[in-house]
């Protein structure tokens, strides 16, 4: 379990029951991440469906997401893309992606998605060899210390214009202790220093808690 305090369940809970419609489908993606190699690692409902509203808002009809885990946030983000449009999301594991899977057909959405099993950095890179159709959106939400590479290859399948969301970005304040221990740490201060160095995009960070703890996420947006 994360390290949440009970109010911040209880505002949670209030926040979900009141604006967040979670089917059974949905229901049962977040629930099978028991059987995961990372169990209680998914997004909240509230964060899927804000996740869902940023793609709706960018118009997104092509999605990458790096770190499928069972399938919960991509089942949002494929819904957020409707009919025509497709999700590309990448996954170490075989164990979950078989989960995943089986939750985006429950979901109804398998048919536009394709979950890319192997290292993610490795199928990123992959695609830009292939040269494959830019995406307008994505979801960074995978081994941490990676992120830079994550976001490297990201800025070679995006456009301007396009909208990058990293996840977990805050790790219960740690992310200010430059000498910090922790990978994950470092990973994400190093993509953060990269995202303020770079002329092509522009960016915030947001701090949150809530079920899933005391932890955040940056918005990125490509200008160019």
């Amino acid at each position: 379990m994360y390290a949440s305090e009970g109010v911040w369940r209880v505002v949670d809970a209030y926040f979900v029951e009141t604006l967040v419609a979670e089917d059974q489908a949905l229901i049962e993606a977040r629930e099978s991440g028991r059987l995961s190699t990372m169990p209680q690692a998914e997004v909240a409902p509230n964060q899927g469906k804000l996740l869902a509203l940023l793609c709706g808002m960018a118009g997104a009809r092509r999605v990458l997401e790096f770190g499928t885990l069972v399938g919960y946030s991509t089942v949002w983000l494929a819904r957020a893309v409707g009919e025509g449009g497709r999700v590309t999301s990448l996954e170490l594991e075989e164990r979950n992606a078989d989960i995943a899977r089986r939750n985006l057909e429950r979901a109804g959405v398998a048919g536009r998605v394709d979950v890319v099993v192997g290292p993610a950095a490795e199928s990123a890179w992959r695609m830009v060899e292939d040269g494959v159709e830019p995406y307008d959106f994505v979801f960074i939400d995978a081994d941490k210390p990676s992120n830079p590479e994550y976001l490297k290859a990201s800025l070679a399948l995006t456009r301007p214009g396009s909208v990058i969301v990293i996840d977990n970005v805050v790790r219960n304040g740690v992310v200010v202790d430059a000498g910090s221990s922790d990978e994950r740490v470092q990973g994400v201060r190093a993509v953060l220093a990269d995202i303020a160095r770079d002329a092509r995009l522009e960016a915030t960070a947001l701090q949150t808690v809530g079920a899933k703890g005391w932890d955040g996420f940056t918005v990125v947006r490509r200008i160019r």
